[in-house]
């Protein structure tokens, strides 16, 4: 057994954790087990407190509730949902709160833009889109990346920063509804222009 090697091992409060695992291996559920031995993990691991905007899966919420066997979120969309312990453990977890009190959250809108327009114009515009957008920080101030250069299009990502991670939903409709309100005053399409190849001519 790694007990008791773990930090805290010879603390009163460790040795009756330790007596409640025998009390479930007694009891011989295995799920049981598996959830409440994954839940004393993630709370020894720190990974997300209550409050925390966390993704698990497809399944982003605030977290609501911490218990020996589940983790509850609550969606945007005001749905509880219950995930086990085991769940958590086994998957990848991202939480958008961990650097709020500090660094914030960094939300990127990626579009793709027609060589036609001047890439500075489209940086402009969309820096200006930013910072018309509600809990969207001035400092440090919104950048664009050209991640990608295609035959046709560039590949445009605005990143943004809040402090807000919660309202995170609410911020990315409002910044792509100014994106399309700046690009539509200045007349440049979105829409990346498609192809046809031209038939051949028949001999």
């Amino acid at each position: 057994m790694i007990f008791p090697y773990l930090p805290g091992s010879d603390t009163s409060a460790f040795r009756g954790i330790s007596v409640f695992f025998g009390v479930l291996l007694s009891l011989g559920s295995s799920s049981a087990i598996a959830n409440t031995i994954a839940g004393f993990i993630i709370t020894y691991m720190r990974s997300f407190q209550i409050g925390d905007w966390i993704k698990i899966n497809d399944v982003t919420g605030e977290v609501i509730e911490k218990t020996a066997l589940v983790t509850r979120l609550r969606t945007i969309n005001n749905e509880d949902i219950t995930v086990p312990n085991s769940m958590i453990l086994t998957n990848k977890t991202t939480n958008y709160s961990s650097g709020q009190s500090d660094k914030g959250l960094i939300i990127p809108i990626n579009l793709n833009i027609n060589y036609d327009v001047d890439f500075e114009k489209v940086n402009e515009l969309l820096k200006k889109a930013a910072l018309m957008t509600d809990d969207v920080e001035k400092y440090p101030a919104p950048y664009v990346f050209k991640n990608k250069i295609d035959d046709t299009v560039i590949n445009y990502q605005l990143n943004a920063l809040t402090k807000k991670p919660e309202r995170m939903y609410f911020i990315i409709s409002d910044l792509n509804e100014n994106i399309l309100k700046v690009f539509k005053e200045e007349h440049i399409d979105l829409l990346s222009p498609r192809f046809f190849p031209k038939p051949k001519k028949q001999p």
